[in-house]
């Protein structure tokens, strides 16, 4: 009799686990992204990447040599020029146009600027070590932008500064760009970005991606 009943007792608890778990209500089903959609969006974030390689490599380039067009033949790196000196001798608005009317014609300023441009440019070209570069470029974008500083409506002369938006113009835009094509692994599309996340320094450090 005890023997039965405690059978009894346990043949709804087994029924009970051998049943399937439902489903939870709440879950929602996610659409797989479309091949189409995701071959559009390799190839725009390639050319994305490719194009904002060569506005860097451009400016190395014009500054180093003097191309005609920013800065003309005389004026350039090669024949002594100083690649970063006219433009920071210029900056007369903002709260650091002071610092950087006394790094003008700096031989070091001068070369981590041109060095930045180049190993940005040559980082992007290449569709490696992407966050390096998004930090570098980026880093040079906002100093540029500080150096700028929209927010003034008038220079240190009254004249107007000709802002065309005191908050966001296209420095901060590049340094949006190089982090998007940072985190969305640009570099795997028309680069050698999977080719250099398997250098073992780089998986063992995954933030030279």
């Amino acid at each position: 009799m005890s023997t039965h009943q405690t059978t009894g007792d346990r043949a709804p608890a087994v029924a009970a686990a051998r049943r399937p778990a439902a489903a939870p209500q709440d879950r929602q089903h996610v659409a797989p992204v479309p091949p189409d959609r995701r071959r559009s969006t390799a190839a725009a974030l390639g050319v994305t990447r490719l194009l904002t390689a060569v506005v860097f490599l451009w400016a190395f380039a014009d500054k180093a040599f003097g191309l005609g067009y920013a800065t003309p033949g005389e004026r350039s790196w090669v024949n002594g020029g100083s690649p970063a000196g006219g433009y920071l001798a210029s900056v007369d608005v903002g709260p650091m146009a002071g610092v950087f009317n006394s790094w003008a014609g700096s031989t070091l300023v001068d070369v981590l600027f041109m060095g930045g441009l180049l190993a940005v440019g040559v980082a992007l070209l290449a569709g490696v070590a992407l966050w390096p570069a998004a930090l570098g470029g980026g880093l040079m974008m906002l100093m540029m932008w500080v150096a700028a500083w929209p927010p003034a409506r008038e220079l240190a002369d009254g004249t107007p500064s000709m802002s065309t938006n005191p908050l966001v113009d296209y420095h901060l835009l590049y340094v949006a760009v190089l982090v998007v094509l940072a985190a969305t692994a640009a570099g795997h599309h028309a680069g050698l970005g999977r080719r250099w996340e398997e250098v073992p320094l780089v998986r063992r450090f995954p933030w030279l991606r």
